[in-house]
């Protein structure tokens, strides 16, 4: 019983925030009940011929914002009456009907704190079952911030993200850009389930470690055979186990960073280039995009819109400047240079 209860204490919670916050949810309702009582007090004043003050006999404005709001939020206490026959049916078909939507919302607000938690576990769980050729960022520290805002500068849909990571601080951050998020770890089964990694199309892991990293890619290898997964590795001793792993791709920041300031010895705008190209906001990006129907058996070259680097055909990498790039076939895919946001 003890591990059971250990287990749900821990359990990880997939999280999307909403698009309403609570202070602005609130400030709604309240402007809904000042509209609802300005229609009574509004009908109230144009008819208060039809109303009686058993008091004094006269009835004055402030005689019937005292009725509205009696009238709105009890049944009154009979000191002013409606007596004519529109001031009766004005009661009956328009202040009841308020009087009912003024305690809905009342009691809605009320008791928000206490539906939130079974309203927010079918809203995530509608939202999860839609997910699909998602992305999922394993680890939101620094390269991982980083990695989600590339993503979201280059046009994907925040809804289409899930960020996985074990600190909630770090999540309410990503919750701002609208991503979705699952607290926990992500070398567990169940934490990468429920981010539905077996739906993803890609995995970008970087926790910040390299142990946990190759930990990560085993698990989400062992749930998604297919999944493209990039992995950032800081010592280069571990690359060869992150690619037996499973990772698809390996980033080392160290020795990316090395090779681009190595390359400033060769000529100042080779790296230039580089830091323009792998840069949020450059003026040039790679695309990886399969061979299009009308580009079928023709060069490399003569492909119009970007530069074309490199051509994949099955498990075979060929150079632009190759035989087999003079003549592009179904199914190939192509890595060229294109003008950013085009």
């Amino acid at each position: 019983m003890a591990a059971q209860a250990a287990l749900s204490a821990v359990r990880p919670r997939f999280y999307r925030a909403g698009r309403l916050g609570p202070l602005t949810t609130l400030a709604i309702r309240a402007v809904a009940v000042l509209v609802l009582v300005g229609i009574a007090l509004g009908g109230h004043w144009i008819d208060r011929d039809g109303l009686r003050d058993n008091s004094d006999g006269t009835v004055t404005f402030l005689d019937i914002v005292y009725f509205t709001v009696i009238t709105v939020t009890t049944v009154g206490y009979g000191d002013i009456v409606p007596v004519s026959t529109s001031a009766r049916m004005f009661d009956t078909f328009v202040v009841t009907p308020i009087r009912i939507f003024v305690f809905l919302i009342f009691l809605g607000s009320a008791y928000s704190f206490m539906l939130r938690q079974g309203w927010e576990r079918w809203r995530m769980g509608l939202i999860r079952r839609e997910l699909k050729d998602h992305v999922i960022v394993c680890g939101y520290g620094r390269s991982g911030t980083a990695a989600v805002a590339e993503l979201l500068e280059r046009g994907h849909d925040p809804g289409d993200i899930v960020v996985v990571d074990e600190r909630a601080d770090r999540l309410r951050l990503a919750e701002e850009l609208g991503v979705a998020t699952v607290e926990g770890d992500a070398t567990h089964n169940r934490v990468l389930s429920i981010a539905k990694v077996e739906a993803a199309a890609q995995v970008i892991v970087s926790p910040g470690r390299d142990d946990t990293a190759v930990l990560i890619v085993l698990t989400i290898r062992r749930l998604s055979p297919h999944a493209g997964i990039a992995v950032a590795i800081a010592a280069i001793e571990n690359e060869l186990l992150a690619r037996d792993a499973g990772a698809t791709i390996i980033v080392n920041p160290v020795s990316f960073g090395g090779q681009l300031l190595a390359q400033c010895t060769a000529g100042p705008h080779i790296a230039d280039y580089m830091a323009d190209l792998v840069t949020r906001g450059g003026s040039v990006e790679l695309r990886e995009r399969a061979v299009r129907p009308d580009e079928i058996g023709r060069s490399v070259r003569e492909i119009v819109g970007g530069q074309v680097l490199r051509l994949y055909r099955g498990d075979r990498a060929i150079g632009f400047w190759e035989h087999e790039a003079m003549a592009l076939a179904a199914g190939d895919t192509v890595i060229e240079v294109v003008q950013a946001g085009k």
